[in-house]
């Protein structure tokens, strides 16, 4: 599965700097072109591979690290979205009303047809993700929830090579509602560090 993350500020750098900790290859991509980002990327790690957002949208798996309001320019960039899984890591600071009274990441998902869509990765605080997840005897957890069992399979397997112990929440408005931020209400795990000790 190829990897790529699009947004490189500081949520999407302490990312690629997981992916780098662990030698898995990930294209990083923003508004800015590519030779804008290659200096930064390159500092990060070698797997760290700035392109261009259309290059980049050739991953079979996007992480969205865009300020939330961009998200929707992001899904412009592709006619379909077929056969694409993305991993929202974004936190909405917008009133409810104004996604349509859905939490955020079923308001994403709406502009992401045909998609496949994961809330991931956008508990922890750009620090806490850019650190070494394997800590205190055990490693730090990152919450999963999808509406497609499928979907959060191969997530769960990335989060556990990237170090993390991933915990699937159910679906995005049963458990997923309790990593979600809705308008200036932040849901009850957000910005929990949690940590599952080795079996």
């Amino acid at each position: 599965m190829s990897y790529a993350i699009v947004g490189f500020g500081a949520v999407g750098q302490a990312l690629a700097r997981a992916f780098a900790r662990k030698d898995i290859k990930v294209a990083v991509a923003s508004r800015r072109p590519p030779e804008a980002l290659a200096p930064q990327a390159r500092a990060i790690g070698p797997t760290v591979v700035a392109k261009s957002l259309r290059e980049a949208l050739e991953a079979d798996a996007i992480i969205l690290a865009v300020p939330f309001g961009e998200h929707r320019e992001v899904a412009k960039a592709l006619p379909s979205w077929k056969g694409k899984t993305v991993i929202d890591a974004m936190n909405a600071l917008i009133p409810l009303e104004e996604m349509d009274g859905l939490l955020s990441s079923a308001f994403v998902a709406k502009a992401f047809t045909g998609a496949k869509l994961v809330k991931g990765f956008n508990h922890l605080i750009a620090a806490k993700l850019a650190a070494d997840p394997i800590v205190e005897g055990g490693h730090r957890v990152v919450f999963l929830s999808s509406d497609d069992e499928d979907a959060a399979a191969p997530v769960a397997a990335l989060a556990k090579q990237l170090g993390f112990a991933p915990v699937k929440l159910g679906k995005l408005n049963e458990g997923g509602a309790l990593v979600h931020a809705r308008g200036r209400i932040w849901g009850p795990l957000i910005f929990q560090d949690v940590f599952k000790k080795e079996q």
